[in-house]
């Protein structure tokens, strides 16, 4: 490959944004705020390479994330609820899944939402996740010999405090019985 200037970014449109907002859904899960985000970006990209007025690509922008809303290509509420079970299911605590949504831009009402529609899956959610996460870390009744299990007790139990996990739920799976 040679050497030189890069390729500029591909002028933008307003007309373009439909497609390119679609290209990126198609590749990534996102939020409404995620998607804008990366939007705005390629933008302002445009704008800076080709020289031209943002107002009417911003302005076509909230029109695009409007259509695909309508449409059922975006919609933050299935982003949480997928992202929540996967989340669960690897022993992630309530806590940290409603953090972690808010931090892709998920509102919290739709990711306390999410989460506690999780409870149609699993009997006790947070029971679940705190099980696959003492598997995960080989915590509790997952360690391997027994007499390590007792020293390693308020260890096991400190780290499952920090993964976000009520104390309640935390002493229920340390000091649960060895698993088959």
């Amino acid at each position: 490959m040679s050497m030189g200037h890069p390729r500029p970014p591909r002028r933008l449109a307003p007309a373009d944004l439909k497609g390119a907002a679609l290209d990126y859904l198609d590749r990534f899960a996102a939020t409404r705020a995620r998607l804008r985000q990366v939007m705005l970006r390629k933008i302002r990209n445009s704008v800076h390479a080709h020289g031209d007025d943002p107002a009417p690509l911003v302005a076509a922008l909230d029109q695009t994330v409007e259509w695909l809303e309508a449409q059922g290509f975006l919609s933050d509420r299935a982003y949480a609820e997928a992202k929540a079970r996967a989340l669960t299911a690897r022993g992630t605590s309530r806590v940290h899944v409603i953090a972690r949504l808010a931090s892709k831009g998920v509102a919290t009402e739709t990711a306390q939402a999410a989460v506690d529609r999780l409870s149609m899956e699993y009997e006790e959610p947070e029971l679940e996740a705190a099980r696959r996460y003492a598997r995960r870390r080989r915590l509790g009744p997952y360690r391997g010999a027994d007499e390590t299990r007792a020293e390693c007790r308020e260890k096991d139990l400190a780290a499952m405090a920090r993964a976000g996990f009520a104390g309640r739920v935390a002493r229920q799976v340390i000091d649960a019985e060895q698993e088959a």
